[in-house]
């Protein structure tokens, strides 16, 4: 007698973990993933970037899928995301950096909205940040980012569910190429093919982030690259149908480019013939104007010190974004299968 043929269960929700050098954090990582698909069934997959701590080891205790960049030189904040999604099977995709913590009731209330919207492609929620005291968090807070509040959003950054059928239409999760600015890539493409993103008023994650000295962090950042994301973007989205998505919705674009004219102008008064004293007040003058503005905005020499040189670092990243070639997005990622554990949950 034959036994009749079976199938398995499509798989709901995939929790993908981008990781680098995270032991501290995996195992929170991890378990905290595995607890919140329980709930509402599917996997959870590892995409490490080559650690060289014990990142892998800590993570192989746990029933998930564990896959590796095959060549270290590839890594980057965007490779991560693309990684873990070429090998994942859920309807719906999360990802989860390897210092956050995923909190149980966000992924059923997201569900439940985007079955309720099917115009949607993302959900996000509220982020629980655990590192307050850096510069770089005040920064953010004063800011005030609007995409991070409650409600519609233009895109969903520090991690969001997203529907594979959605994705799919833009051609991939996320561009290898990009230091920074994934998510914020993936939304402008998203938005092109006419889908929307949603912030929901739930608590999601747990963020610890990297507890470092502000300018040690921004040095860290050149050095990886990180800050090159937004040029990146930009030469990703020439000549595509999000170009003028990107040109419009980064705020902060504008301010770089204003840094690039306040160095132009900076240049243009050293070289332009003119006495030497007056060339030296004209130049103290215009260098010194944007931190006593700064001062007078944020009441402080040190916020303000921190802004113009962070502005600086930042425009200097993107003219280096701008001028770096780029592997085609679409072009699948070569990679190690470490761990297949399929419908691990």
């Amino acid at each position: 007698m034959e036994l009749p043929e079976t199938t398995a269960a499509p798989c709901r929700v995939s929790i993908v973990i981008k990781a680098l050098n995270e032991e501290k954090r995996i195992v929170a990582a991890v378990e905290s993933a595995l607890t919140a698909v329980r709930r509402v069934g599917g996997e959870v997959v590892l995409a490490d970037s080559c650690s060289s701590d014990r990142t892998v080891a800590l993570a192989s205790a746990y029933p998930i899928r564990i896959v590796q960049l095959a060549r270290a030189d590839e890594r980057c904040c965007g490779v991560g995301p693309q990684l873990g999604y070429q090998h994942s099977e859920g309807e719906f995709v999360y990802i989860l950096d390897g210092d956050m913590e995923m909190l149980p009731g966000f992924l059923p209330e997201a569900l439940a909205f985007m079955q309720a919207h099917p115009d949607v492609a993302g959900v996000g929620g509220q982020v629980v940040e655990m590192n307050t005291s850096s510069l770089e968090y005040v920064a953010r807070v004063e800011r005030g980012l609007g995409h991070m509040q409650a409600g519609m959003v233009d895109r969903l950054d520090m991690g969001g569910l997203y529907r594979r059928a959605a994705v799919e239409q833009t051609g991939y999760f996320s561009d290898r190429n990009l230091h920074s600015y994934e998510e914020f890539d993936l939304a402008m493409r998203l938005h092109a093919k006419g889908w929307k993103l949603w912030r929901l008023g739930v608590d999601s994650v747990r963020h610890h982030g990297h507890d470092a000295p502000p300018y040690q962090l921004l040095v860290r950042r050149w050095r990886s690259r990180y800050i090159c994301g937004l040029g990146e973007v930009l030469r990703a989205a020439w000549g595509e149908s999000h170009l003028g998505l990107v040109l419009t919705r980064v705020r902060e674009l504008r301010l770089y480019v204003a840094v690039l004219a306040w160095w132009a102008v900076l240049l243009a008064v050293l070289v332009v013939p003119m006495p030497w004293t007056v060339r030296i007040g004209a130049f103290s003058c215009i260098a010194a104007a944007p931190l006593l503005l700064m001062t007078w905005r944020k009441r402080s020499a040190t916020k303000a010190v921190f802004s113009v040189v962070s502005w600086c670092f930042n425009a200097a990243g993107l003219v280096r974004g701008l001028l770096t070639p780029q592997r085609s997005a679409r072009a699948a990622i070569d990679s190690v299968e470490i761990r297949n554990t399929p419908g691990a949950t």
